[in-house]
């Protein structure tokens, strides 16, 4: 049975979702929210999203998709979507990271928790809006909007 798999993703008006491996904003109560939305489910991501978070993550596992022959201490290695799924074994699962992953993902997702930063940013990783979506919830703050999108 197919998990309820949900992208937890902070993304800027012109689709920026990071520069130089790390996010390009600051947003204390966007991490708190990253934190409520995929604590106890696994975790999948990217190699480089991996390698960005500043240690292993309490309370969730971290699955890493890559292409290579790759390792780390805490991180469980996956090499196809379907792998990932496998491992993940668990009614939910947070998609993370980065953008070749979401799009990897993007066919099979669910639900898009979506922090929505005003403005464009600087950055050298896009996401491209997503199409084809919902909107479900919204709250506003300054700056920002925390956004859930369904299909």
């Amino acid at each position: 049975m197919k998990p309820e798999i949900v992208f937890v993703i902070a993304r800027a008006e012109n689709g920026v979702i990071g520069r130089n491996g790390d996010l390009p904003w600051r947003i204390p109560e966007d991490l708190r929210r990253f934190k409520a939305l995929t604590m106890g489910a696994p975790m999948i991501m990217g190699r480089k999203t991996f390698e960005s978070l500043p240690r292993l993550l309490p309370g969730r596992r971290h699955i890493v998709l890559t292409r290579g022959d790759w390792w780390a201490e805490g991180a469980e290695v996956a090499h196809t979507v379907e792998e990932a799924l496998a491992l993940a074994d668990r009614p939910r699962v947070s998609i993370v990271g980065g953008a070749d992953i979401f799009r990897l993902f993007e066919p099979l997702a669910d639900r898009i928790e979506l922090t929505e930063v005003r403005g464009n940013v600087e950055g050298d990783t896009v996401v491209p809006p997503f199409a084809g979506w919902r909107e479900k919830a919204r709250e506003d703050h300054d700056g920002y909007s925390f956004v859930t999108l369904v299909r």
